[in-house]
């Protein structure tokens, strides 16, 4: 079955760094684009970053640019968030995400299942 699963997350004071790792199985990785969301408390879910399946593009949100990168090994199955210089509001959980490249209804979509992630003294 597809599993996307999530490590990384944790407590972290402002200014600290953290790597969040998704690991990916049951379909096919290169047939999809990555991405990275947060949700913090009270609020909407956000897309942060996402990379396209060549691993070449990247983009970002506004707020976390120069800070977060956003990476992938195919080889691999997984899909990275480098997260530098945190602040209390990158307080959230993050869910990896897998969208295919051709969208075609009987190809699905796919979420992790969250991981935590707080920033605080």
């Amino acid at each position: 079955q597809v599993q996307l699963v999530e490590s990384g997350g944790g407590l972290v004071p402002p200014g600290g760094s953290l790597r969040l790792s998704c690991a990916a199985s049951g379909f096919t990785f290169t047939s999809y684009v990555m991405s990275w969301y947060r949700q913090a408390p009270g609020k909407e879910r956000e897309l942060v970053a996402t990379v396209t399946s060549s691993g070449v593009y990247t983009n970002y949100t506004d707020s976390v640019k120069g800070r977060f990168t956003i990476s992938r090994d195919n080889a691999k199955n997984t899909v990275y968030l480098q997260m530098n210089n945190l602040k209390p509001e990158d307080t959230a959980v993050y869910y990896c995400y897998a969208a295919p490249i051709y969208p075609v209804a009987y190809v699905s979509d796919y979420w992790g299942q969250g991981t935590q992630v707080t920033v605080s003294s």
